[in-house]
């Protein structure tokens, strides 16, 4: 017994010696500057560090039922206090108009998003998650906390649309 303990304890502190200790030392290698006249110009692609929830697309319409959508230039206060109600009812519990929560604030939400894309996003979730980029990217933006859908009809969605105009 105290053998084969001896030989276990040997057997250990050799692996412990052979893991570590060691830095190896890179050494410089041969370098060669080539200082010809010639230039090579390399293109790099930008990389944006603007959050999703920030950008701005007024292009992208989204992934779902609505192609167009005109807004008049005044609001519709009865469909404002529809919206409102709406919102607080089906939105507040991720949603805060003001501020970052779980999902993005839609205060001066028209200023970065189209019409269509917001009420595609509210209409269409799951799909927009899945097919349009600027919807992924949100999704990872918010952990990975996908916007439920609250199987809103699109008079409801058209009433929060115009209640997030008046924010």
């Amino acid at each position: 017994m105290k053998k084969a303990l001896k030989i276990l304890a040997v057997f250990i502190l050799a692996l412990l010696m052979s893991c570590g200790g060691k830095e190896e030392k890179k050494s410089e290698g041969f370098t060669y500057e080539n200082n010809t006249s010639t230039e090579q110009k390399v293109e790099t692609k930008a990389v944006s560090n603007t959050p999703a929830s920030q950008k701005v697309d007024l292009t992208n319409k989204g992934v779902g039922p609505i192609k167009s959508l005109a807004l008049s230039p005044e609001l519709d206060q009865t469909m404002v206090a529809h919206g409102a109600e709406v919102f607080k009812k089906m939105c507040t519990a991720c949603h805060k108009a003001d501020k970052k929560f779980i999902g993005p604030s839609p205060k001066g939400i028209l200023e970065r998003r189209t019409p269509e894309w917001v009420m595609n996003m509210i209409l269409n979730p799951n799909e927009m998650v899945e097919k349009d980029p600027l919807a992924k990217e949100l999704l990872i933006e918010f952990n990975g906390s996908p916007m439920a859908n609250q199987n809103l009809t699109e008079e409801e969605a058209r009433a929060v649309l115009e209640y997030f105009r008046s924010l």
